[in-house]
């Protein structure tokens, strides 16, 4: 291959490459204030709220201790599991970091930590998979894969 060709099929990959990550800016930077709207109303003990950050659709799939399909049976498995403020606590994210798998779908990894007291289940934490689709109304959820760790265990003395 000559250099000619070489620098013709660099300019190519660098032309096809540029919108690609110049993409990626703006659906990170949306999903990421999807994600912390979610918190926000988490942490306002608005389970309705919370839930508008899943799309709405007989299709959704959510894992935690069970497994709910559909956004009526997510939403009826977080009123069950987390009705009153005290089970709410308090929400927080970290190590949030998506990942673009095409220009309608990305994923969503990170930790979460909820702040409980003792007669609202104690503090929880956690890691979680999330895959979100780009709709009309924005980045919703539509797969949650989430782990809560095991509760960490006293030290010996």
């Amino acid at each position: 291959m000559n250099r000619l060709t070489r620098i013709f099929l660099a300019l190519i990959v660098a032309t096809l490459l540029v919108p690609t990550l110049s993409a990626q800016a703006p659906a990170d930077s949306a999903i990421k204030a999807m994600m912390l709207k979610s918190v926000d109303d988490w942490n306002r003990h608005d389970i309705d709220a919370f839930a508008k950050s899943y799309k709405n659709s007989p299709d959704i799939l959510f894992i935690g201790r069970k497994v709910s399909r559909g956004y009526d049976q997510m939403v009826a498995t977080y009123k069950a599991g987390y009705g009153t403020p005290e089970k709410m606590g308090t929400l927080s994210f970290s190590e949030l970091e998506t990942q673009p798998l095409d220009t309608r779908f990305a994923t969503v990894t990170g930790h979460f930590h909820l702040e409980r007291t003792a007669a609202g289940g104690g503090n929880a934490d956690g890691f979680f998979l999330l895959v979100v689709e780009h709709t009309p109304a924005g980045w919703k959820i539509v797969r949650d894969d989430s782990t809560v760790l095991p509760p960490p265990t006293a030290a010996k003395p």
